[in-house]
């Protein structure tokens, strides 16, 4: 049986990309399709490794939000971050960090709230445009077969 990683407040999921991972020494657990989480590092600590390789780790300002019924649950929240990557896959950028998970009551039904905010690892330090995100995902998804 294989163990899915625990996602927490502060995991950084990572988009399927060799040459950041070998570049970065990072390692990494399949968790979902081509996304993988980062182990041992939040995003101060992505940031801190990033800047030292000189390349840059943009953070989006935009948060994706998604809402599930039900108590907090490995597999909730597996499928509330789906939902996220499957809203912010069209961006093309190669990373998320989870900012929160949060649970709630209302009229006695159990909810919890999962947000997210994308990330971007890159050597340039302006942020490339959509299409050439879109073009670099495809080049990573042809390399790997």
């Amino acid at each position: 049986m294989i163990m899915t990683p625990t996602v927490q407040v502060g995991t950084i999921l990572i988009a399927d990309r060799p040459q950041i991972t070998h570049l970065l020494a990072l390692a990494s657990e399949p968790y979902s399709g081509k996304w993988s989480v980062v182990q041992g590092l939040d995003g101060f600590a992505m940031d801190r490794k990033i800047h030292a390789a000189r390349w840059n780790f943009f953070f989006m300002a935009a948060e994706v939000r998604v809402m599930f019924f039900g108590s907090i649950g490995t597999t909730r929240i597996r499928n509330a971050v789906r939902r996220i990557l499957a809203k912010v896959r069209p961006q093309g950028f190669n990373s998320l960090e989870v900012t929160g998970i949060v649970a709630k009551r209302f009229l006695g039904v159990h909810y919890a709230t999962v947000s997210a905010h994308s990330r971007h690892i890159q050597p340039s330090c302006y942020l490339d445009g959509v299409e050439i995100r879109r073009a670099s995902q495809s080049d990573a998804e042809w390399a790997n077969g």
